[in-house]
């Protein structure tokens, strides 16, 4: 696993997209963390997953069936512990870079994706009840969400932004995260250990486009958008403007790259990490890619690599008739329909 150490010297943080019992009680998790992992990331089909498939979960169940909890108390109580002992093998990470690295990642409900109050609420809720400094509470980029994320920044809550799919959305998570550090800082408080990831989805975009497009453009279109929105991000991050926040001791918002996974598999299995390696991002990586990386990767910085291409690929794109807005507006809305159904499953047989 020395290539993750590389990385890592590279300055991109390879987190791990997934969590059980098992792999926290086994010791798992701790060696992806002595070879270099910085973080682990969770959602609903993850934890509809691990307690379907993971023995040690079917005691603790029918126990807290016995008592009477309802089936989403269930869930929280299961998913609070595994994410707290997750936050305590991390924490030596978080400590050794002074609260940079070494997060895990809880979501809210699925079924608050439009409501900000409710998401706040809930965020708040499950921030208090973990009671870890390394955990983040992932919320999803819609309108609502972004303001909530505004709202949490304010309250001092560290928080992954997910479901970004395009430039403007993740525009739009800097200026609500900044936004959020203004009111925090208005009322006098500290701002240095707030940290927030943009979770930038790759694999769903080109599974979206590549039967639409003409095959010298297939499979890269996912890749030339990362690319760009790492272009923004340096724009932004390196204005005059966030340049004031940072001398106040604010943080810069790391993307980071998820769903990265391969679908097709005509594709390297490693593409989506091989190429979007580059300073202060985050790779989140499902348990084979993370493996078939360690085995055959390639640890360079590659993410500012081909951006003019990149650019042109998308203008091409963009010539042929497709709105990658209105796409990003799709493959959201789709993704918060995955995570609802993905709840409701988990839920059905805690009932």
């Amino acid at each position: 696993m020395a290539i993750l150490s590389e990385v890592k010297k590279l300055g991109q943080q390879i987190w791990l997209d997934n969590l059980s019992r098992s792999l926290v009680q086994s010791g798992e998790l701790a060696n992806m963390l002595a070879q270099g992992v910085c973080g682990v990331t969770s959602n609903p089909a993850i934890f509809q997953k691990a307690f379907s498939g993971d023995e040690l979960y079917t005691p603790e169940i029918a126990k807290l069936k016995q008592q009477g909890l309802g089936a989403k108390e269930i869930y929280e109580t299961l998913a609070i512990a595994d994410v707290q002992a997750a936050c305590d093998v991390c924490r030596a990470e978080f400590d050794s870079t002074n609260g940079k690295t070494g997060f895990v990642s809880l979501e809210v409900s699925p079924e608050l994706s439009r409501d900000t109050a409710g998401t706040v609420a809930e965020a708040k809720r499950l921030h208090a009840a973990i009671n870890r400094p390394n955990v983040m509470i992932k919320v999803p980029a819609t309108n609502e969400g972004l303001a909530a994320l505004t709202e949490l920044i304010a309250d001092g809550i560290c928080v992954n932004l997910t479901l970004l799919f395009s430039r403007e959305q993740t525009l739009k998570a800097y200026e609500a995260y900044a936004l959020g550090i203004e009111k925090r800082l208005a009322a006098g408080q500290d701002i240095s250990q707030i940290q927030v990831v943009a979770s930038f989805f790759i694999s769903r975009v080109d599974n979206a486009l590549d039967s639409t497009l003409p095959e010298h453009l297939r499979g890269k279109i996912a890749i030339s958008l990362a690319k760009a929105a790492y272009f923004d991000w340096l724009n932004y991050f390196h204005s005059i403007y966030f340049s004031t926040l940072l001398a106040q001791g604010a943080n810069k918002v790391s993307l980071l790259w998820a769903s990265t996974g391969v679908k097709n598999p005509d594709y390297p299995d490693t593409l989506y990490v091989d190429s979007l390696i580059g300073q202060h991002t985050v790779n989140t990586v499902p348990d084979a890619t993370l493996a078939a990386f360690i085995d055959h990767g390639t640890a360079a910085l590659t993410l500012e690599q081909g951006t003019d291409k990149a650019l042109e690929n998308i203008v091409e794109v963009e010539k042929l008739g497709v709105n990658l807005e209105t796409l990003a507006t799709r493959l959201q809305d789709d993704g918060l329909k995955q995570f609802e159904e993905a709840f409701a499953k988990l839920l059905a047989p805690l009932a």
